[in-house]
């Protein structure tokens, strides 16, 4: 499983490199193009979940014992856990589908199509259920009925909003925004007055990243079984968040796509781990109500991976709200709780859906190489235009 992973992640890495450096020029259009904050906010709240918000604390003392993590500081491997190389996937697989796929039709093709769309649901299921394992250790005690009587919200919230746009728009702005008070002002003010620590403790943290980028080269690979873990979740959402996002391109030239996908994103992940790493050097308990607004933002963070995720796997198979008409809200909310469900009951992982998405990966290589023509095609007419008016190829 190791070689699998570290030989797809390395592929896509490159590819995502190739297309900055060769390609840097065309324009990319979505077919419901937003401003670039806009963007971002829905890119990085359908990308990210609860874990963002809640993992960090529980997994620094992990780095720190770790014999395999001691080449660099927990900080560091923590953001390399969620940084730039993983948004370097994102990025990749949303030109693809802004550029490319209208000419290409991949996956378009009937087994494709299906194959990709049952991983799509099957990840977004899982987001689900690491929701459903983890919030007891976010908010203490809870009975079974409390747990999944939120896990059945979250779920009904989240197909809700899928059938709105502007609503599931909305909530990525507010969310983005909810997260920002949390890292800038709510989680540093808590520091402070508990433990003292003040903007020095965050700019010395913030230094402690660039020992991230000195072993870069460590995490195309996995470093443990737990980093490879990581590396199957990532591959398994890659696909479909560059999908999603792709509708909402704004016409940005490549290299500007490139810094809107991987750049800005991680700049707010670098703040957040290191205004958390405060609190693990420090020691310091998180305030009850902190705790509450933590897992607040966390809750809405889970909705916004989830509602993302059923609109897009709704789209691409038609089962949307214009044409199920009532029956949209019951079909998608019993199929994600079913699915939930598997993962809380049965052996079923995501590291099988990763397995699956890397293939799927593997047919559209070869299928491009096959169609290379189309490809220069698609590429060429994308220059300087819109390039979400290509005509497609009939899928073979």
């Amino acid at each position: 499983m190791s070689y699998i992973i570290s030989t797809a992640y390395l592929a896509v890495l490159i590819s995502a490199v190739f297309v900055i450096l060769r390609w840097s020029n065309v324009r990319c259009c979505g077919q419901t193009p937003v401003g670039t904050f806009t963007f971002v906010a829905l890119l990085f709240t359908a990308g990210l979940d609860m874990g963002l918000v809640m993992l960090p604390l529980t997994e620094f003392p992990v780095y720190a014992a770790d014999e395999a993590y001691r080449f660099t500081n927990p900080l560091a491997i923590e953001f390399g856990m969620w940084g730039p190389l993983v948004w370097m996937m994102y990025f990749l697989s949303a030109f693809y589908f802004v550029v490319l796929e209208p000419r290409l039709q991949i996956f378009e093709i009937a087994i494709v199509k299906w194959v990709y769309n049952l991983t799509v649901i099957a990840t977004c299921a899982f987001t689900c259920y690491l929701f459903l394992t983890a919030l007891p250790s976010y908010i203490g005690d809870v009975s079974a009925t409390a747990l999944w009587a939120i896990v059945l919200c979250v779920i009904a919230v989240s197909v809700y909003s899928s059938g709105s746009v502007n609503f599931m728009k909305w909530l990525a702005v507010s969310s983005t925004w909810m997260f920002v008070t949390l890292a800038v002002v709510a989680v540093p003010a808590a520091a402070y007055y508990s433990g003292g620590a003040g903007a020095g403790s965050l700019a010395s943290n913030l230094g402690l990243l660039s020992d991230y980028f000195a072993n870069l080269h460590r995490f195309v690979s996995p470093i443990t079984a737990y980093h490879e873990f990581y590396l199957f979740w990532w591959f398994s959402w890659s696909i479909m968040i560059g999908q999603f996002v792709s509708m909402f391109v704004g016409g940005l030239r490549t290299w500007r796509l490139a810094g809107a996908m991987i750049l800005l994103p991680s700049i707010p992940l670098a703040v957040w781990f290191a205004v958390l790493y405060i609190y693990f050097e420090r020691q310091i308990t998180i305030p009850g109500w902190l705790n509450w607004f933590m897992v607040t933002v966390g809750i809405v963070f889970v909705v916004n991976s989830l509602d993302s995720l059923i609109r897009l796997y709704g789209l691409n198979l038609g089962w949307t709200k214009t044409r199920l008409g009532p029956a949209y809200y019951p079909l998608h909310f019993f199929l994600q709780l079913g699915l939930v469900m598997a993962y809380q009951f049965t052996p079923f992982k995501i590291e099988w859906v990763g397995v699956v998405v890397i293939g799927i990966y593997a047919a559209v290589y070869a299928l491009m190489l096959r169609r290379r023509t189309l490809v220069r095609a698609a590429v060429t007419e994308a220059r300087g235009t819109a390039g979400n008016a290509l005509p497609a190829a009939s899928p073979s």
